[in-house]
């Protein structure tokens, strides 16, 4: 079987799995994703979503990111962890969207990667739930899972992320993300992996 073939019945598998492939993340527009997908470095989504409302009650647009202060962002992500330097980075953002991009989130990685604190995990994140591009979002769950399957045997994100985007059908590979996440907390757990009740059982190269 090749790795095409095995990331192919991967995608079947967990679409039959988990129908919804959603981002965890809630937001309404593009720059409330971009953020929320800031503030979760290091931070579970669960509590990001809990901070991200009151956020951007205060801060609504991009004009009001722009003219805040890191110190005033700062007092509503706290619990976020990192947050002097992940409000730091949403204000320098915001001036640069402003400034450079005239407001609008980019809609492509290569400017998304030039925004403070953004690399190509959140560039992918935006460029495939926003603007419903293929994208390949490499976060950890991604990164374990698609190693026991045997897809590969890297462990640079860039890397993993162009050999992805290799074996997956275009059309699927942001949604198949989404569904990694949701069977890697669900199942295919770091350390005590249920392989016995995997829908991928039968063709992952770990054995349990």
């Amino acid at each position: 079987m090749t790795k095409k073939q095995i990331a192919q019945m991967a995608v079947d598998a967990l679409k039959k799995e988990y129908p919804d492939a959603i981002c965890s993340l809630q937001y309404t527009e593009p720059l409330q994703l971009l953020i929320a997908t800031r503030l979760a470095a290091q931070c579970t989504d669960a509590r990001v979503n809990m901070v991200t409302p009151e956020l951007f009650k205060r801060f609504p647009t991009v004009d009001d990111f722009a003219q805040a202060t890191a110190e005033e962002v700062a007092e509503y992500i706290k619990s976020c962890g990192l947050y002097k330097t992940k409000s730091r980075d949403i204000v320098e953002m915001a001036k640069m969207l402003k400034e450079k991009f005239g407001g609008v989130v980019p809609d492509n990685i290569d400017d998304l990667i030039t925004l403070p604190g953004i690399g190509r995990k959140t560039a992918n994140l935006i460029v495939g739930d926003i603007y419903g591009k293929p994208a390949v979002v490499v976060d950890t769950h991604c990164i374990r899972i698609t190693r026991r399957l045997g897809l590969h045997k890297l462990k640079d994100q860039k890397k993993i992320e162009f050999e992805l985007r290799k074996l997956l059908p275009p059309e699927e590979s942001n949604d198949f993300c989404h569904r990694l996440v949701l069977h890697g907390r669900a199942v295919c757990d770091a350390r005590k992996p249920k392989c016995d009740s995997c829908c991928m059982k039968d063709f992952c190269k770990k054995k349990p």
